[in-house]
């Protein structure tokens, strides 16, 4: 009778399920972890070759595992808990045994703790991302940078009536927030601003009737839900709603990040994925162009109508992460191939995507500002997509949108790239308005304090307010904007500013006149149509009882503005909580067709069990 020399399927696959461990467990002795993220602050994940570390005569079930198999599959993109600052958390195997390594040469055994290495890491990003406990636990040194600003302070009304800002539509800090406490951790509190958190979601506002003006202005005031002593005013901008069809053609060149970084479920895979819903939304007259960079830059896609969907999908599908990344060189070639793509009548656009780490070429912040802001005058604006965690420059990217008048968005699932590729497409590629500044004069007879919430990084100077050469945020077709105050009425208990001893008023060159007596503020708006060197200027009285927005907007945008505080750590919201903030989004939740609001509930609800 012959002997069955082929072992059973499912023992080859526990044999080599072993090996891996072991190899772990050996990695684990006698590897440097802080002197292997030095040396790759980039890594990639590979599969081991068994056949590099068979020495002659032995069987290859010796050989150390492929990473390959279903129950070492990378699964569907998922985020992990943002690590700590400058953390660097080692991996631990759980292993019943230790690989004998007797009989291997010296260059073997060199060769089977290189491979134990790759083992070591790939085994570590896996765990990180399924969260799974019973599997090791390696998270990336924090290299997130974010832009520190002075949250916004009080304001005596007899000193400082006047508040100028930029306007702006980013909504990035609400994704990345939304991202961090799905994580199980609460965001650093740079990450959060509360603006975008604000401007995330959609208001019930007042629509433009027509072209002429190209946005509507609605406020309201209400009593402030952390205050009874204060009130909260909401200035609220829609934009003139245009359909797709009315755009003129659209040119968009995206610029991809295919660096080793971009490798992981959550940024290059998610991109293509994303990628696929944008397409449905274009036309078919539409052009795109896709150029890459990683170590240098290339044209991955001509110009191609998007109408051939097959051949832009069958380039997406085809790329790869690895090398360096080469942001300057990128920015170049995507800016040269747009200036070959615009026409008469049309519109163009770069696309940047990138999980924000230029560390290639022109990297300074202020370098790439001028370069892009150069490149706009020139008549092509540039918007950034930002993905994945552990080295996401936000910083630059906001800083690369703002100067380029486009929009900063981050992607972090699949329904956030349908919201900002497909539901927003129009508002996000054809603008209505530019240099959009909005300035608030309060009325001291009325008004006693102020203060505004968030807008710290789009703050303007008082003069720059009719200054046309002085840029500022754009509105695109559509797109609403929210801002928020909370204001101090004279004679109130809630006034902190101390008396003085010569008094708080500052006398008036002139009384203020009877007409404005009733009046809290006055909101004024300057913008210019695109393309146009003198701006317009739009007005809009406010007093105690403007009630232009529904009540129950404003409160739930007041549930979200409070929310982004707390995150901060204000000092303004006396004992509100996470709790109050849910009790007053649910009561105000209103219409939801896309579950935005009901998925805010969720963040709140996290944010209470989640550590910084």
């Amino acid at each position: 009778m012959t002997r069955n020399r082929h072992l059973p399927k499912a023992v080859l696959i526990g044999s080599a399920s072993i090996v891996t461990l072991a190899l772990v467990a050996l990695a684990a002795q006698s590897v440097n972890v802080t002197e292997f993220f030095a040396e790759r602050t980039k890594p990639v994940v590979t599969g081991l070759n068994p056949a590099e570390t068979v020495e002659p005569g032995r069987e290859r079930s010796e050989a150390p595992a492929h990473l390959t198999d279903g129950e070492n599959r990378l699964p569907e993109p998922a985020l992990a808990p943002a690590p700590k600052p400058a953390e660097i958390r080692t991996l631990t195997a759980q292993s019943n045994g230790q690989l004998s390594t007797q009989g291997y040469s010296s260059q073997g055994k060199r060769r089977l703790s290189q491979q134990a290495d790759v083992a070591h890491e790939a085994l570590g990003q896996q765990a990180l991302m399924s969260h799974d406990r019973s599997r090791p636990v390696l998270q990336q040194p924090d290299r997130e940078r974010f832009a520190s600003a002075e949250t916004n302070p009080l304001k005596q009304v007899a000193d400082d009536p006047v508040s100028t800002f930029s306007i702006d539509v980013d909504t990035a800090s609400y994704s990345f927030v939304r991202a961090s406490l799905n994580g199980g951790r609460l965001p650093v509190q740079d990450a959060v601003r509360v603006e975008e958190m604000i401007n995330y979601f959609s208001y019930d506002y007042a629509v433009p009737e027509s072209r002429e003006v190209p946005f509507r202005t609605s406020v309201s005031v209400v009593e402030t839900p952390w205050n009874e002593h204060t009130r909260l005013m909401q200035i609220g901008i829609q934009g003139y709603k245009v359909p797709l069809t009315d755009l003129p053609p659209q040119n968009l060149v995206f610029l991809i990040d295919t660096s080793g970084s971009m490798a992981d479920a959550n940024k290059l895979p998610l991109l293509q994925q994303s990628f696929r819903l944008l397409l449905s939304s274009l036309r078919d007259e539409d052009e795109v162009a896709i150029v890459t960079y990683a170590g240098s830059a290339g044209v991955l896609l001509e110009p191609t109508k998007a109408s051939n969907k097959s051949l832009i999908l069958r380039k997406i599908n085809a790329l790869t992460s690895r090398g360096s990344t080469a942001g300057h060189e990128g920015l170049k070639g995507a800016y040269a191939l747009a200036e070959q793509m615009s026409g008469e009548g049309e519109q163009t656009r770069v696309i940047l995507v990138t999980d924000g780490d230029f560390n290639v070429g022109l990297a300074d912040t202020q370098s790439l500002k001028r370069y892009i802001s150069k490149q706009r005058k020139k008549g092509t604006a540039l918007s950034v997509l930002g993905f994945g965690r552990g080295n996401y420059n936000d910083e630059l990217m906001q800083a690369l949108a703002q100067n380029g008048q486009g929009v900063a968005a981050y992607i972090d699932t699949l329904s956030e790239a349908r919201k900002v590729l497909v539901d927003q497409v129009v508002s996000s590629i054809s603008m209505i308005a530019q240099d959009v500044k909005i300035q608030v004069e309060f009325n001291p007879a009325t008004v006693s304090e102020y203060r505004l919430i968030g807008y710290e990084t789009r703050a303007l100077r008082t003069e720059d307010f009719r200054n046309d050469k002085v840029d500022a945020g754009d509105i695109g077709a559509g797109h609403r904007v929210t801002a928020l105050y909370e204001v101090t009425p004279v004679g109130s208990p809630a006034r902190k500013f101390a008396d003085r001893r010569y008094g708080n008023e500052v006398p008036s060159a002139k009384p203020i006149s009877q007409s404005f007596e009733g009046e809290l503020a006055f909101v004024k708006l300057r913008y210019k149509a695109p393309g146009a060197e003198k701006s317009k200027l739009v007005t809009t009285p406010v007093t105690v009882s403007t009630k232009d927005i529904p009540e129950a907007e404003t409160l739930f945008a007041a549930s979200v503005a409070g929310f982004g505080q707390l995150l901060k750590g204000s000092d303004y919201l006396e004992d509100w909580s996470f709790k109050d903030v849910e009790a007053l989004a649910r009561a105000n939740r209103g219409a939801d067709p896309f579950g935005y609001r009901s998925e805010f509930l969720s963040l709140v609800r996290l944010a209470e069990v989640a550590q910084r």
